[in-house]
């Protein structure tokens, strides 16, 4: 579904992917994985047309690169960014409005999924996005993405200041998409989390990929965590 090849991107004259090569399948769950500054955050931007890269970007075997975001936002790629970015003066219920696309005749997702899957949302419905926490603003974000019906949802740091318990909550939200066909790209730094629902995940060092492979291989593997992971 999405096929990432010698992907390189900047920030000005700052190189800071490096030929990052990486692909998602249908229906499959992977995790991005990787300290602060690795280059993972770039890598979900770049892919949806909001840093500037060279090499290849395919999603359904069409070449998205240089594309805009709102152009690979209609192809099917959602993306749910680390910063939120909610309409803070709209209601819960007006921003899920804005997630959707025109002229969708049988939309995967509906506001009653949404409210189901996270009922303080519902309970909030008609408050205005900008007085919610941060974790109930994290929930309206996702959902938002999903009204617009993607094949393929980047999520950059989902647990991010999240309680516990909402944690659980967006871990159960992710497998709802896997089971419902939609591929999940996920950022994350909480590594239970991210090994326990994905089927494979990537790690990332200085813009390039240091390690491919399944949860198990990545538990197995003490130097790759422990060189690119730990703290």
């Amino acid at each position: 579904m999405l096929a990432v090849d010698g992907l390189h991107a900047f920030y000005g004259k700052s190189h800071v992917l490096h030929g990052v090569k990486m692909n998602v399948q249908p229906g499959e769950i992977v995790a991005l994985l990787g300290r602060n500054g690795s280059g993972r955050s770039t890598t979900v931007k770049a892919i949806m047309g909001l840093v500037e890269g060279t090499g290849s970007v395919r999603f359904r075997d069409r070449e998205i690169l240089g594309s805009k975001p709102f152009e690979i936002a209609q192809l099917g790629v959602g993306y749910v960014p680390e910063n939120r970015d909610i309409f803070p003066k709209l209601t819960v219920h007006q921003n899920l409005m804005l997630g959707q696309k025109r002229g969708q005749t049988q939309p995967r997702w509906s506001f009653d999924d949404m409210y189901r899957m996270f009922p303080r949302l519902k309970e909030r419905q008609h408050t205005a996005a900008g007085v919610m926490s941060g974790g109930e603003q994290q929930m309206l974000t996702l959902c938002r993405t999903l009204m617009g019906d993607p094949d393929l949802i980047m999520i950059d740091e989902p647990t991010e200041g999240l309680a516990p318990m909402i944690v659980e909550l967006v871990a159960e939200y992710l497998q709802e998409l896997k089971n419902r066909g939609v591929s999940v790209l996920l950022v994350e730094q909480k590594l239970t989390i991210a090994l326990t629902i994905s089927q494979r995940c990537y790690v990332m060092g200085h813009g390039s990929i240091v390690f491919e492979g399944t949860p198990a291989q990545l538990r197995g593997n003490a130097y790759i965590r422990k060189e690119w992971l730990e703290v």
